[in-house]
């Protein structure tokens, strides 16, 4: 495990806790839910002690598989070069018979991506009919633009697989097999699938475990990350498995103000502000009160500004106007009656 963010659980409360939920599971299930769902996901809900900085997606393999053998399971793969979409589907149903991979239902190749799925209605359907999506490593980046919004929104995101490993049957099946967590920047809580009802009590415990470790040692924070573990279902309240040390929130606090702490101590002890209990003897330091009147005082630098324009302005020589005569206000001046006068004959004649 990375140093500083060691998580211990104890099996013994861990098992106790699996024991419980499915006690829980097999009051609330009746025989009609039997035909309709026959197991319920049982997941892992971390609650960490910050928001992440940046967001991370975690795989995690597991020692006991998760999803039945019934679950439809499809495939997207690159287009090869001179084949056509059906020639395509054809090659790699031959290669992953080869390999030892039986348990994918469907081929999808790029190409038939594009052009049979581009509809609304189409890429609805396809995210209904399959339980899991696998993608070749060289067409992952290209797959966003054509999936849409509904495999996202129902975190049916397709899984990398390297279709050109020698070992490809034991690759699939891990990531079939295994699950992943989703760490984002948005909240401080995030979710994993680990395990079904079906399961013995054992086999999830171990998964648990795995889980719990794998994610501990490769998310990307530095001290002590891990808050609260609970263990859930679909339909059950979380039960606790873990819950982290209160000494690690003041660890995590001087991380975040290394400077702020010494210096505010330095102040308190130059001020000599002491508090003492009701014994009289002196106890903790007491807290400083906030201010409400601001110690700064504003700068007048803007009144200055303003001043000096003002000044300019003033300067500003202004338009000179013709003087005018103390009799001969009110009064039209003599040039315009002259011109007025002249004007009148023009139009009587034109009329």
């Amino acid at each position: 495990m990375a140093e500083g963010k060691g998580v211990a659980l104890d099996r013994a409360q861990v098992k106790k806790a699996v024991q419980a939920l499915q006690a829980f599971l097999k009051t609330k299930s009746t025989p009609d839910a039997l035909f309709l769902e026959e197991t319920q996901q049982v997941s892992l809900l971390f609650t960490l002690w910050k928001v992440p900085k940046e967001a991370q997606t975690i795989r995690i393999p597991l020692p006991h598989g998760q999803r039945p053998d019934t679950d439809e399971i499809c495939l997207f793969t690159r287009d090869e070069p001179n084949m056509t979409s059906e020639q395509t589907q054809r090659f790699y149903k031959k290669l992953l018979e080869v390999k030892g991979v039986k348990n994918i239902s469907e081929i999808i190749p790029y190409k038939a991506l594009r052009t049979e799925y581009k509809p609304f209605e189409a890429k609805r359907r396809l995210v209904g009919n399959y339980d899991l999506f696998l993608s070749d490593e060289r067409v992952r980046r290209l797959l966003p633009s054509h999936l849409g919004k509904h495999f996202y929104e129902r975190k049916r995101e397709p899984l990398c697989v390297n279709l050109q490993s020698k070992q490809l049957a034991r690759d699939i099946q891990r990531v079939i097999q295994g699950t992943s967590l989703k760490v984002t920047k948005k909240g401080c809580c995030c979710m994993a699938r680990v395990a079904h009802s079906g399961m013995t009590a054992d086999e999830v415990t171990d998964n648990i475990e795995a889980a719990v470790q794998t994610v501990v040692s490769k998310i990307r924070a530095n001290g002590p990350v891990m808050k609260l573990i609970h263990l859930k279902s679909q339909t059950s309240v979380a039960l606790p498995i873990y819950t982290s040390d209160l000494s690690n929130l003041d660890s995590l606090v001087k991380k975040e103000n290394p400077t702020d702490l010494p210096k505010k101590e330095a102040k308190k002890k130059k001020a000599g502000i002491k508090q003492t209990d009701a014994t009289g003897e002196e106890g903790k330091e007491e807290e400083e009160i906030p201010q409400l009147v601001p110690i700064a005082t504003p700068s007048k630098k803007p009144k200055l500004e303003k001043r000096s324009k003002k000044k300019k302005l003033e300067k500003a020589p202004k338009a000179a106007k013709p003087p005018v005569s103390k009799k001969g206000k009110g009064k039209k001046s003599p040039s315009k009656l002259t011109k007025r006068a002249k004007r009148r004959p023009a139009r009587r004649t034109q009329k």
